[in-house]
């Protein structure tokens, strides 16, 4: 037992020194475990989110194929009524952003 108060002190700081050391100690191996942890969590949705937006890709390239087929043979049943709808769409579309610039 220590016999004055600096001796007692020291033996106090040198006590408290070796629990902050410990659990800093602690408190380093915890975060490395959640750290990890996290890491796993962030590349599963990752790797969930890219098989999910493969399926929508190949769901939307398909649509668009069978979008552009049938506007295919709509205008070859009928090329002028495509080529006059074209024509009036263009016509509005040009009113449209003359009008904005007014």
């Amino acid at each position: 037992m220590p016999s004055n108060a600096a001796d007692y002190a020291k033996e106090a700081a040198s006590a408290a020194s070796a629990d902050s050391k410990q659990l800093t100690a602690e408190a380093q191996r915890v975060f490395s475990e959640y750290r990890g942890k996290i890491q796993q969590a962030v590349q599963d949705g990752l790797e969930q989110f890219r098989a999910q937006s493969r399926t929508y890709a190949d769901s939307a390239g398909e649509q668009f194929d069978h979008a552009q087929q049938y506007m295919t043979e709509r205008v070859r049943e009928r090329p002028l009524a495509a080529t006059g709808a074209a024509l009036g769409l263009g016509v509005l579309i040009g009113l449209l952003l003359a009008s904005g610039r007014r």
